[in-house]
């Protein structure tokens, strides 16, 4: 592994380590046990891979912080660790038990904490050498502290929105009739990264009937005139902090005559989601202002998916805008709105922006028009 990629400061990442294991000791447990994921990333600044040798920060309560680590990966690690954050290296060589390594350091635990997306691997390793403790998922103790962005955070975010914005500004360079759906999602990607993306993560291209598929892809397809085209892509920054912005585009007028009527209902529900975000709302708030629009104007069953997710260095993170979620919103939290409507073996259409809340409002991170953009 390597961490390469830039590193918040180090008293910012301080800070994520004593809020984690406060935020921990507070839920019951005596400690986190954190593995390779974004979930490490957002606490030491390190981004690896969870591989088949165990690698974990094991976080008590009180105490100091280890990264168990196996020896030959260790110099990836050791710009963020003791020098800077005050986090130990425990090293182990194969044909050793990182699981009972990990677990020597914790001092008669009754309670722990394991990320949520660690290996099962791992998980069985863990659960051998702490057969007599309680276990448990980390990620609602590490979510309280993602899902509410500081103003560095905020502002990588505003960074990579601007940046998929020049994508979708760009569309007209891709997309038009004769050009196959992966030609374009090939053009499309290679832009993603010319406008200061990392990675090119997704490239969704739905033009006609598979925009009525919201996870689509792309295909052979080839588009044709009148096709309405769904075009959703995404992807991170160096520091790890993602974009996510869809738009929907049509080639020349629509084909079908009820396209201009359907499209100004989502584009009238999608603000009326945006409209309503604000301090000391719900997040299941959001998600009836957009659907109630759709809803009343008879297009219901054809809104499938939540209206978005919370989004940093996952794409897909707390806080979810669905029906139940009641969580309260607070400044600082980030997430796309993206109402769509499907109508199966027709076409479909979508808009999203990612929002943060702020102290008084909302704050959009994505500003391309919100039309159908004709091509």
């Amino acid at each position: 592994m390597s961490t390469s990629a830039p590193v918040p400061a180090p008293d910012i990442l301080r800070r994520r380590l004593e809020r984690a294991a406060a935020a921990a000791g507070d839920a019951g447990f005596d400690a986190l046990i954190v593995t390779p994921g974004s979930d490490l990333r957002y606490l030491i600044g390190a981004a690896g891979g969870s591989f088949e040798r165990l690698t974990c920060l094991v976080l008590p309560v009180s105490g100091e912080p280890t990264l168990v680590v196996p020896k030959l990966e260790l110099p990836g690690y050791s710009p963020v660790l003791v020098d800077e954050l005050g986090v130990a290296a425990a090293t182990w060589v194969d044909g050793e038990n990182p699981a009972q390594l990990a677990a020597g350091l914790l001092k008669s635990p009754k309670r722990v904490a394991i990320s949520d997306f660690t290996p099962a691997l791992h998980v069985f390793g863990l659960r051998d050498v702490l057969s007599g403790v309680e276990q448990q998922l980390a990620g609602p103790v590490i979510r309280e502290l993602r899902m509410r962005k500081d103003a560095t955070e905020v502002d990588l975010l505003r960074r990579v929105g601007a940046a998929i914005d020049r994508v979708h500004a760009r569309m007209g360079e891709f997309l038009r009739a004769g050009r196959t759906e992966n030609e374009v999602a090939a053009d499309i990607a290679a832009a993603i990264l010319q406008e200061g993306h990392a990675v090119a993560e997704f490239v969704i291209v739905g033009s006609g009937p598979n925009g009525a598929s919201p996870h689509h892809g792309a295909s052979d397809r080839v588009i044709e005139q009148g096709d309405v085209v769904v075009i959703d892509i995404g992807g991170p920054l160096a520091e790890g902090y993602n974009s996510d912005s869809t738009r929907t585009y049509a080639i020349g007028e629509p084909r079908d005559a009820d396209v201009v009527a359907t499209y100004a209902v989502l584009q009238e529900a999608q603000q009326a989601a945006v409209d309503a975000v604000r301090p000391g709302v719900t997040a299941q708030d959001i998600d009836r202002a957009a659907r109630a629009v759709i809803a009343s104007a008879g297009f219901g069953e054809y809104f499938i998916h939540r209206t978005g997710h919370g989004i940093g260095l996952d794409v897909h993170e707390e806080p979810y805008i669905v029906e139940g979620n009641d969580l309260v919103l607070e400044p600082g939290m980030a997430f796309s709105i993206e109402p769509g409507i499907y109508q199966p073996g027709r076409w479909g259409a979508r808009i999203e922006d990612i929002v943060v809340v702020t102290e008084d409002g909302v704050e959009s991170l994505n500003n391309q028009p919100h039309s159908l953009v004709v091509l």
